[in-house]
């Protein structure tokens, strides 16, 4: 376990329907004005990053979706120390323009945006948009090399590469990035996700899971990272619900479910066949995923911060120690509900981790 103080993200609701497929009441909203008081009000409840969403068409509940890079530079400059994580996705964007486009924000920013790298497993999306579909793994090998592009952009004077997706000749981008570069993140929990972060990745996102599925994962991309002589830092996925009684939580995760649209979830399942499953070793985000799991997109249900504050922080300090460096997480009404976890669950996480860290000095 680090002893760094693990860090908190949310996403951010730039996508309508909010973050789980129930016809369930939330207080969300995927307007710009909402985003920039969600934004205001995380940054003051200690949240470190906000993580912006990418899809192209509707569907599954999520009838409209703001740009994310667009919608990251907005959320930034309404605000002061938060970091925005603006999601890629490889096909649609081209690495010369992403490039081009974050090093103007990190300027605008004060180095504040990051990005996350996107494999895309919506094979509807790619049809509508008039992109090539690619086979799982070779998605995987495209977002390597699209990471690597961007990488050499933004340190070589003169850039050139020569890959099976990408080919630049002596390219300089003018002006770099402020230092330090943009940090990328990407997503993924199969084999050649897992690989991939073990070369290239700053950050490695996975799907909500147990603390002891969780380290499973964490124990094999960081032993390949070192091999490779890299380092890469996690991040779990996780749906908070956190009430003054653990039976309130645990009743609205109830209605959650029991309101989730069937016709949605189904449909929604029906896409993730092209994610995990199908990796060639039928592991990977979503793989064995329930009725129950899918209806929070990325199986938040399954990392249980589903309780009292008291017991949220035990358990975020659980998945830290698993080997999580940050929580990302998604709620149901996201203003209030990010407020609450700011006043009542971060200080809780932060006096349990210096408890730990003063037994750890003392033995």
């Amino acid at each position: 376990m680090t002893s760094d103080p693990v860090k908190f993200a949310y996403w951010v609701p730039n996508v309508s329907g909010g973050l789980v497929i129930s016809d369930i009441e939330q207080r969300t909203s995927w307007t710009p004005e909402y985003n920039r008081r969600l934004a205001q009000i995380a940054e003051a409840a200690g949240f470190d990053y906000a993580l912006s969403q990418i899809r192209f068409t509707a569907g599954y509940g999520a009838e409209n979706q703001h740009e994310s890079v667009s919608f990251s530079q907005d959320l930034l400059a309404r605000t002061e120390r938060l970091k925005v994580i603006a999601a890629l996705l490889p096909g649609p964007w081209n690495p010369a323009l992403a490039a081009k486009q974050i090093a103007t924000i990190s300027h605008l920013s004060g180095g504040r945006i990051a990005v996350n790298v996107v494999s895309g497993w919506f094979r509807g999306e790619f049809a509508a948009i008039g992109e090539p579909w690619l086979d799982h793994d070779e998605r995987y090998r495209r977002s390597e090399e699209f990471i690597r592009a961007l990488r050499g952009i933004w340190s070589e004077e003169s850039f050139t590469f020569r890959g099976d997706f990408y080919r630049f000749s002596d390219y300089s981008l003018k002006p770099k990035p402020v230092d330090p570069q943009p940090e990328i993140f990407q997503g993924g929990s199969s084999r050649a996700a897992r690989d991939m972060a073990a070369r290239v990745s700053d950050w490695y996102f996975t799907n909500g899971n147990t603390p002891e599925g969780l380290r499973t994962q964490v124990e094999d991309i960081r032993t390949k990272a070192a091999a490779n002589g890299h380092k890469v830092k996690v991040g779990i996925n996780a749906f908070a619900i956190v009430r003054e009684t653990e039976a309130e939580a645990q009743a609205v995760l109830q209605e959650i479910i029991a309101k989730a649209n069937p016709e949605a979830v189904r449909g929604f399942a029906g896409q993730v066949v092209n994610a995990g499953r199908a990796s060639p070793e039928g592991e990977g985000n979503w793989a064995k995923s329930s009725f129950e799991d899918l209806v929070q997109y990325n199986d938040g249900f399954r990392s249980n911060l589903i309780g009292t504050p008291d017991q949220v922080a035990e358990r975020i300090v659980g998945l830290k120690e698993a080997g999580a460096d940050l929580i990302l997480l998604g709620f149901l009404h996201f203003q209030e509900e990010v407020d609450y976890f700011g006043k009542h669950v971060l200080p809780r996480v932060r006096d349990i981790e210096a408890r730990k860290k003063q037994t750890f000095a003392a033995e």
